[in-house]
């Protein structure tokens, strides 16, 4: 699994409980072998690129301010890709 699409994942598990979106998205992780950020983004229907567009802004803030730099990197990348 891409590196990117892992820290993805883990972020995807807070939100499980919250929200059917994130499952399915975790799901789909899990589910199949993306060879990288660009593929998954490709695969995602209209509603999940809207409830990450949602969550990733502070998962990416929060993961400055923590000084996680690379996770905060990887997640931008994927977040770059759905704008």
């Amino acid at each position: 699994m891409d590196r990117t699409l892992g820290y993805l994942r883990e972020i995807l598990s807070n939100y499980m409980d919250r929200d059917s979106i994130s499952q399915h998205i975790y799901k789909r992780i899990q589910k199949y072998s993306y060879h990288s950020e660009d593929e998954f983004i490709r695969d995602l229907q209209e509603e999940e690129i809207a409830f990450l567009n949602k969550i990733l802004p502070d998962e990416i803030k929060h993961a400055n301010e923590v000084n996680d730099r690379k996770r905060a990197y990887q997640l931008n990348e994927v977040y770059e890709l759905l704008i």
